[in-house]
């Protein structure tokens, strides 16, 4: 729960915000981390020392359910010449290290990020005769830093966020959300590390498609081109009704298309709806079962296992420049898998991730037959996935949100996987390996062409490569709901 007051008033738990004159005693007595950031925004801002802020009633390291002790608002005025139209401005403050005192956030030193390294901003048209910010976008941003504090996976510029909703929760097409650098906020450094500035750019479905199956800074640098889609500083306009390429028919065919065949895409891995089964194995033989679960009590990625995959999915919007499959890593890793609205936990590191077996019991297996199961949304990614990775020469994993259990396609060029082009499908614990030549991926292009249009199709769809002994289904989501998965 938050409450709006300038932030000039007194609140519950903050002193007013100091400029980067403030007295020394006064500052001494204001949070350091908090004061370098409203010094950078004093500098974009020196005539709004007091902009309405919302803030925690209860703050996060008391209990309370909000990461963001603040989010400030400011009247930008932008530049008509520019096509930079005047917006609403909002910073957050709590992803990065505010206090230093390890209430939040354990403090590494100065060299390296504050808290998470960052913190979000958001700039919002604004609308003829408004006199005041709304303030659902200080929930929105709420809700992307619960996400980050659960997970532990921060964000980098060129992610998307699916949200599948209105963003205001109007009636609105702006229903996802792109990251890219603030266009005028300049990295701090602070006594507790440094802190950049993360934008968030509110997009269309058609428009995270297309950063799906390209690549985040490909759609944001069409954005700035359209000036009513954002503009040179990437201001959100919830009245937009049309996206760049209804604006820009040749957006699609002349750069997205093009860069998809030239580039391949930058998404990695996806949280989703999936699960995968066994199909060479006997069914009394469910001791050893690597489907979803063990009678009761579902078989558990080892903590090795964990930073495998999750390294595998890290930062699944950047480009890998080498085709290889990323060594364990236990350090906490920057990135985010999200292929939804970031209301639950993505990161493999959940309470049940710890081994029920031991790592150096799980064998690796070689399955002789398979049988994929994914949910509608999840399994229109499968084109991508094929044509805009595995032809590529790279790899791409869903990680199962309803489970411990992840499904790597990889191509042959990909090296450090346990499915060779002998045994092409393998199992390691609950994650599954599934190696595709080229020859099968142009194939299986062919047979799921029907994928890119899911709205022809009805539920449930089944296809299946006998020579290949491989079975792929796309199932309702109620499936994936049920106690056994």
């Amino acid at each position: 729960m938050a409450e709006l007051r300038p932030s000039g008033a007194p609140g519950p738990t903050a002193p007013p915000a100091p400029g980067p004159t403030a007295p020394p005693a006064f500052a001494s007595l204001f949070p350091p981390g908090l004061h370098a950031i409203y010094g950078e925004c004093r500098r974009l801002y020196p005539d709004q020392p007091n902009p309405l802020q919302v803030t925690a009633i209860v703050k996060y390291w008391l209990g309370g359910p909000d990461p963001l002790d603040y989010v400030s608002m400011y009247r930008n005025v932008g530049s008509p010449s520019a096509n930079i139209p005047e917006h609403w401005h909002y910073i957050s403050f709590g992803l990065s290290d505010l206090y230093g005192d390890n209430r939040v956030h354990e403090f590494t030193g100065t060299d390296g990020p504050s808290g998470f390294g960052f913190e979000l901003t958001f700039r919002l048209k604004r609308e003829t005769g408004e006199s005041a910010p709304p303030t659902w976008p200080a929930e929105l941003m709420q809700g992307l830093a619960r996400y980050v504090f659960q997970s532990e996976n921060t964000f980098c510029s060129g992610d998307h966020v699916s949200w599948h909703s209105p963003l205001d929760n109007s009636e609105s097409r702006i229903q996802h959300m792109l990251l890219t650098e603030d266009p005028q906020m300049q990295p701090v450094q602070t006594p507790f590390g440094v802190v950049t500035f993360l934008q968030i750019v509110g997009v269309c479905t058609e428009e995270l498609h297309a950063a799906q199956q390209w690549n985040g800074q490909g759609i944001l640098e069409l954005l700035r081109t359209v000036p009513v889609a954002g503009g040179p500083w990437l201001i959100t306009d919830m009245r937009r009704g049309e996206t760049i390429f209804e604006i820009d028919p040749h957006l699609q065919q002349e750069r997205v298309d093009k860069g998809i065949e030239t580039d391949g895409s930058n998404l990695s891995g996806v949280s989703a709806k999936c699960a995968w089964d066994d199909l060479s194995r006997p069914p009394e033989d469910d001791e050893d079962s690597r489907s979803i679960c063990v009678a009761a009590q579902p078989r558990r990625l080892s903590g090795k296992d964990t930073e495998q995959i999750r390294e595998t999915l890290r930062r699944g919007l950047e480009i890998n420049s080498k085709p290889v499959l990323p060594p364990i890593n236990p350090q906490r890793q920057n990135g985010l898998t999200h292929d939804r609205a970031p209301s639950r936990k993505d990161s493999l590191e959940s309470d049940s991730s710890t081994a029920i077996i031991p790592h150096e019991l799980i064998r690796t297996r070689q399955l002789e037959s398979v049988h994929l199961k994914f949910n509608q949304e999840s399994g229109a990614l499968i084109p991508l996935c094929l044509r805009g990775r595995l032809l590529h020469g790279r790899h791409f994993t869903y990680k199962s949100i309803t489970g411990d259990m992840a499904i790597t396609f990889v191509s042959t060029g990909v090296e450090g996987a346990f499915a060779t082009e002998e045994h092409p499908y393998a199992a390691h614990g609950p994650w599954l390996q599934i190696l595709l030549t080229e020859e099968f991926v142009e194939k299986m292009l062919e047979d799921l062409e029907d994928l890119t249009s899911p709205e022809e199709f009805k539920l449930p769809k089944e296809y299946s490569w006998p020579e290949k002994k491989l079975k792929v289904s796309i199932l309702p989501d109620v499936v994936f709901d049920s106690p056994l998965h």
